[in-house]
């Protein structure tokens, strides 16, 4: 850990940075830089990261999140796609916060497809074990996919705060019967308990978004206990969605091979068929998915049910 009143990068610093690597802000990889400290601040202290932890930072950019995390964390481990400012982060860090060299790894990788195996390699040697603690400013494109991927890759995390679109943050955060519960609801609540946790404006930015910005933590917790795999209930839940304002039982025909198989398998997991995906939470889905009736085994369109 670091002093807490350790300086951290100003908006002159970014754009020295930024001069310095000839670095033009790309919508492509989403890089939108946080350049006021007190934001990061805020962002680290909700995040709830503790003095022996192993922080995880996905898109570091110029680093600005990453010295609040050096501050809050034991160790670091910054996970960039973009080349120039992978290059430059540990220089950063190393100039602000000297001495913390042996507490960041940084890792060129794209987060959505970036292992477990990798990240260990990467170990930053103050690092007693893999990352606990998700904190990151996602890129808006891909906030929801990354951080499925990662919390389905890791399981070492058990919580975290992201900061993404707030349209987004209200999706990931919603709750069964919610207008905004959708497939990132459901699929994020696999993993964990997920809450709003606040919301961010567009002036802390460079450059500045033209949308705000909404902070979602998570606390990791078991899956819901089911003889269906995680791909089984995923497939169950994208089915359900896919044609949110149809009934389950039509929702679902495509899924479970006809409408009559649909029918009775919702019937087999208690669930009532006339009902939609929105009012279902996770737990739903998982026992739909452990109550499949194989289509074969019903009677055809017309001739049961």
């Amino acid at each position: 850990m670091t002093a807490p009143d350790a300086p951290l990068l100003s908006a002159a610093d970014i754009r020295r940075l930024a001069s310095e690597l000839d670095l033009r802000p790309t919508k492509t990889l989403g890089q939108n830089f946080v350049i006021d400290p007190n934001t990061i601040r805020r962002i680290t202290a909700v995040s709830g990261t503790g003095s022996g932890e192993h922080a995880l930072e996905v898109g570091p950019g110029l680093g600005s999140l990453t010295l609040g995390l050096l501050d809050a964390a034991e160790a670091v481990t910054a996970v960039e796609i973009d080349p120039v400012p992978a290059g430059r982060l540990a220089r950063t860090a190393e100039e602000f916060r000297p001495g913390a060299g042996h507490r960041l790894a940084v890792v060129l990788a794209d987060a959505m497809h970036v292992s477990a195996a990798e990240l260990e390699a990467a170990r930053p040697a103050a690092a007693s074990g893999p990352p606990t603690a998700l904190v990151a400013n996602l890129p808006y494109n891909v906030a929801v996919p990354v951080l499925l991927h990662l919390l389905a890759e890791l399981p070492s995390l058990e919580h975290g705060l992201v900061m993404v679109q707030e349209e987004v943050a209200d999706r990931l955060a919603a709750g069964p019967g919610s207008k905004t519960y959708g497939v990132p609801s459901a699929k994020a609540a696999w993993y964990a308990s997920v809450r709003k946790a606040g919301t961010i404006g567009k002036n802390v930015f460079w450059p500045a978004p033209k949308i705000q910005s909404g902070l979602v933590a998570f606390t990791r917790r078991q899956p819901p206990e089911t003889t269906a795999s995680r791909q089984e209930v995923f497939a169950v839940v994208d089915a359900a969605f896919a044609q949110r304002r149809k009934t389950l039982r039509a929702a679902l025909s495509g899924w479970a091979g006809t409408p009559t198989a649909a029918e009775a398998t919702l019937r087999a997991a208690g669930v009532d068929p006339r009902a939609r995906g929105e009012v279902l939470g996770i737990e739903d889905f998982a026992r739909i998915a452990a109550h499949r009736v194989d289509a074969a085994e019903t009677p055809t369109e017309g001739a049961g049910l």
